[in-house]
């Protein structure tokens, strides 16, 4: 069934990549569910319409006003600034984005490395923290290392590693304080080089977008975003009738697990000690 995807595909990514503006988005849509359902009438195990409506679903949500874009457009990346207004009527900067081509797209294939290196940050930073509340919750009750902190920050802490410093029965305690003190400076010393990764690579991406090719604008757009999320949401969709039919053969297999004969047996049984218990209640026949 996959393969009839990729038939209609192969064939649609072209006729979509030709598009000039003017066209009609309304025919667009028509023509491209008219060619999916063809693709997919009369498959065994698989309804054409469920597979329609997720490309109807697609076209409502994203596909539309990309379509229209386009149409009035062309092929343009642009980008434009996000200005919000806060509770006081000023307007603030909250960065940029670009409704065509989401930078995810531009990072995705262009710049992947770096977001790997951002992702690794992300997840030293995220097991930094998640050591720190464990050590926290171990050590918190009243006899803990801070349990007598009003506060677990970084300035009480010191303060009551200095307390306690050359005491030999708090040996265990300033150990504890100074394992939490190197882990909050590692967690500080994540997040700066988080936000610094994270602004130079989406400075990065916002000057890719007007080196961008109409060739690479298409191959994005078409490839990457439109055609890359109907195949997620039809591959989800045979994934679905795969699960349902296999419930349904294990269903039958346990119905008919027991053998005919065994079937028999049991109920003839059952049948013996139903007419014993009947005798011994005065039944007879």
């Amino acid at each position: 069934m996959n393969d009839h995807f990729a038939a209609w595909r192969q064939t649609t990514a072209t006729s979509l990549k030709n598009l000039q503006p003017g066209f009609q988005p309304k025919v667009l849509i028509k023509t491209l569910a008219e060619g999916l359902l063809a693709y997919y009438e009369g498959l065994p195990l698989i309804d054409a319409y469920d597979i329609y409506q997720h490309l109807m679903d697609y076209w409502d949500e994203t596909m539309q006003d990309d379509a229209y874009i386009i149409a009035a457009d062309g092929w343009k990346a642009e980008t434009s600034r996000v200005i919000v207004k806060d509770s006081k009527g000023k307007e603030k900067d909250k960065g940029w984005t670009c409704d065509l081509m989401p930078k995810a797209l531009i990072i995705a294939r262009y710049f992947n490395a770096e977001q790997a290196a951002i992702d690794a940050i992300s997840s030293e930073l995220e097991s930094t923290a998640a050591t720190l509340t464990e050590l926290e919750e171990e050590h918190g009750g009243e006899d803990g290392a801070f349990g007598d902190l009003d506060k677990i920050n970084k300035a009480e802490v010191s303060a009551k590693l200095k307390e306690i410093k050359g005491d030999p029965e708090a040996v265990g305690e300033a150990a504890v304080l100074r394992d939490w003190l190197k882990l909050k400076t590692d967690e500080a010393d994540f997040k700066k080089r988080l936000k610094a990764a994270e602004k130079e690579l989406d400075d990065r991406v916002y000057a890719q977008y007007p080196k961008l090719s109409e060739s690479e604008i298409k191959t994005l757009v078409v490839d990457d975003k439109w055609i890359a999320a109907l195949e997620a949401a039809i591959h989800s969709e045979l994934d679905r009738i795969s699960q349902s039919l296999t419930q349904r053969v294990k269903e039958l297999a346990e119905r008919y697990a027991t053998p005919l004969p065994q079937m028999v047996d049991r109920v003839t049984e059952l049948e013996a000690k139903v007419n014993a218990h009947l005798q011994k209640m005065g039944f007879s026949w």
